[in-house]
């Protein structure tokens, strides 16, 4: 262990296991309450996969191109940042149809903001892991079992919980409590890794331009590249959640809308 760290201290990984676990249920909430929302109110199938595109298209390109940003600008700052404004662009959906004013474009704006935000964000939470592993006194094999179960735990519970929202209270107010979480994890990330070197803006020698970005993005490349069993990982993780984005986010809710024989839902 790190001599820099002293005794162990468990908190911060507690802290950043919790904000994991509400920001994923968070995302969860969005992923069900979003179809739905479309689908209730345009009817179109076709509209649904239109949104889950603007969604899926900008996190998957965020994720490609912002890790020496993250590095730069710090891994709390990033991540705190990240769930502020996927909060603030999930509330402005139902506040905006609230007031009678919303468009389909600026739905569409709204959940590209979300899909921009969130991979940094999560990017910028589970770099930390080794390091929160190591101040916890635990091996990273534990930590990682622990971040990854407590996200796939958030993600089962939401998405059964969201269903049973969605029912009770509407689409509508599904996307107002999933703007809550974002406001809950947040501050939980924040406090849980203050005073965290690794968690702050990293210095470099090179100072932040245009050329050093290139260079840093291309570092990282090159050992993805490097190693294949890394690069085969990211790829096939690339392509399911792909697919994965096509069912949940459109497939099934069209799905059930006609088990649950919804007459106003067509494929245009």
């Amino acid at each position: 262990m790190s001599e820099d760290f002293g005794t162990v201290d468990r908190r911060p990984l507690a802290m950043v296991l919790a904000a994991n676990l509400v920001s994923i249920a968070g995302n969860c909430l969005t992923y069900m309450g979003v179809p739905w929302f479309v689908l209730q109110s345009s009817g179109s199938a076709a509209k649904a996969g239109i949104v889950a595109f603007c969604t899926q298209l900008p996190a998957v390109l965020a994720a490609l191109v912002t890790g020496p940003v993250i590095d730069r600008m710090g891994r709390r700052r990033v991540s705190v940042a990240s769930d502020l404004a996927c909060g603030l662009a999930v509330a402005a959906i139902p506040l905006l149809q609230f007031a009678g004013v919303l468009q389909f474009w600026m739905l569409c704006v709204l959940m590209a903001m979300t899909g921009l935000f969130r991979a940094p964000g999560e990017t910028a939470r589970g770099v930390l892991l080794p390091t929160l592993a190591e101040r916890a006194g635990m091996p990273l094999t534990r930590a990682a079992g622990l971040y990854d179960g407590a996200a796939r735990c958030a993600a089962l519970t939401a998405s059964a919980l969201g269903g049973v929202l969605i029912a009770v209270l509407g689409a509508e107010n599904v996307l107002l409590v999933d703007a809550a979480t974002f406001a809950v994890a947040a501050p939980l990330f924040a406090f849980g890794v203050r005073g965290l070197p690794e968690a702050q803006a990293q210095r470099r020698a090179e100072p932040a331009s245009l050329r050093a970005y290139h260079r840093e993005l291309a570092e990282g490349y090159r050992f993805v590249a490097a190693t294949p069993l890394l690069l085969g990982l990211c790829l096939m993780t690339l392509v399911t959640r792909g697919l994965d984005q096509g069912w949940s986010a459109v497939l099934l809710p069209v799905h059930g809308a006609r088990s649950l024989m919804v007459p106003s839902i067509s494929v245009c």
